[in-house]
């Protein structure tokens, strides 16, 4: 689509829906991957197990590994964690060249790399992934969640971070 007006204004839009900010990761056979997304949320809490969803661009180097390994994680960041989203989204070299020297990572349920300290961690298995023009939506079955006993979220909105107020 070329750079039109309403594509214009679609991405004006977008930068005031303010999101969280998460890292997504992975790991499996075909190895280690993650990157820094804010298009995630929940879809259900009911069915077999509850599901979320990522949308990933279709040319991001994690999503053919992440669909092979059949996993993900979503890791919500707390306010304290833009040095992690800036590394995982490629703004900052990464410590050693490996993204995950950025902070703690265990495996889990899945196989997939859970942030030590993350605010909330959604460990996915894969049950769907569609392509809809240049992303693939993912969804997947939460086989674990690992909460922080408190914290607040890491928020990206007007092209830059944010942090929730507290009331």
């Amino acid at each position: 689509m070329p750079d039109s007006q309403l594509r214009q204004d679609f991405i004006e839009g977008m930068s005031r829906a303010a999101a969280s900010v998460s890292v997504v990761t992975t790991d499996g056979p075909a190895g280690r991957h993650g990157i820094t997304v804010s298009a995630m949320t929940s879809v259900s809490a009911d069915g077999e197990a509850p599901t979320m969803l990522v949308c990933l661009n279709a040319a991001a180097s994690v999503l053919p590994p992440l669909l092979e390994n059949g996993c993900f994680c979503i890791n919500v960041l707390g306010s304290d964690q833009q040095a992690v989203a800036d590394i995982f989204a490629g703004r900052v070299d990464a410590p050693g060249g490996d993204r995950f020297a950025a902070g703690r990572f265990t495996p889990g349920p899945t196989g997939a790399p859970v942030l030590q300290g993350a605010l909330v961690a959604f460990d996915c298995e894969l049950v769907s992934a569609e392509k809809i023009d240049t992303h693939h939506v993912c969804i997947g079955a939460v086989r674990g969640v690992d909460v922080a006993p408190e914290g607040a979220p890491l928020l990206y909105g007007m092209r830059s971070y944010l942090r929730a107020a507290k009331p």
